[in-house]
């Protein structure tokens, strides 16, 4: 099994940087690619960024692009998401998610983080 565990979230003012973090346990990590999604109140889950199992390769919503980053440690089983330059639309519960081998679709996730910015 796998557990998820997010950190990190808070208020915090428009134009202002706060870095999430995701502990997971598990055998799978290094092998796994890794998420961040994000859910504001009364709208969908919505991708963020992923990493690679590798950490070579990286990919981001273009609303986060230039601002977020996002990065892994395998050998702490932990990934990171870098977040500058908030928004007031960046405000959303955040979750880190694992997704096994080749699959398509995200196979774990964490229980989430809440970031709010305000304006």
């Amino acid at each position: 099994q796998v557990q998820l565990v997010e950190s990190g979230g808070g208020l915090v003012q428009a134009g202002g940087s706060l870095r999430l973090s995701c502990a997971a346990s598990g055998r799978t990590f290094s092998r796994s690619t890794m998420g961040w999604f994000r859910q504001a109140p009364g709208k969908e889950r919505e991708f963020v960024a992923a990493i690679s199992w590798s950490g070579g390769g990286t990919n981001y919503r273009d609303s986060v692009k230039g601002r977020f980053t996002i990065s892994r440690d395998n050998a702490k089983s932990t990934v990171h998401l870098e977040m500058k330059s908030l928004k007031p639309e960046d405000t959303a519960v955040y979750y880190c998610a694992l997704r096994l081998g080749g699959n398509v679709a995200y196979d774990y996730w964490g229980q989430g983080t809440q970031v709010t910015v305000s304006s």
